[in-house]
């Protein structure tokens, strides 16, 4: 499910888990995401803290990393958070 989330869009961690058929996993894929190898090419920027929030911390290599590649996606952060009503990545509406 984390290779299928488009550029220019986001999930929550607990999305992720539920879409992933792993119920209410939230923490479990956060714990995955973090030992993901340093060269993934898996788009774990794309996953958010509940309600868009950026859960890694700026001044922080991963945390840079993470809003760099979130702001040359065209997406905007303000306060540390994504507008997920407009940038949450809803799969069921893609099968419209």
């Amino acid at each position: 499910m984390l290779a299928a989330i488009p550029a220019g869009k986001v999930v929550s961690y607990g999305e992720l888990a539920a879409l992933a058929g792993l119920g209410r996993a939230a923490r479990w894929v956060g714990r995955t995401l973090s030992q993901l190898p340093d060269d993934t090419r898996l788009p774990w920027h794309r996953v958010l803290g509940a309600g868009g929030r950026l859960s890694l911390a700026a001044g922080t290599p991963s945390g840079e990393e993470q809003r760099a590649r979130l702001r040359a996606e065209g997406l905007t952060l303000r306060n540390d958070r994504v507008d997920m009503r407009r940038h949450g990545w809803r799969p069921e509406e893609a099968k419209g």
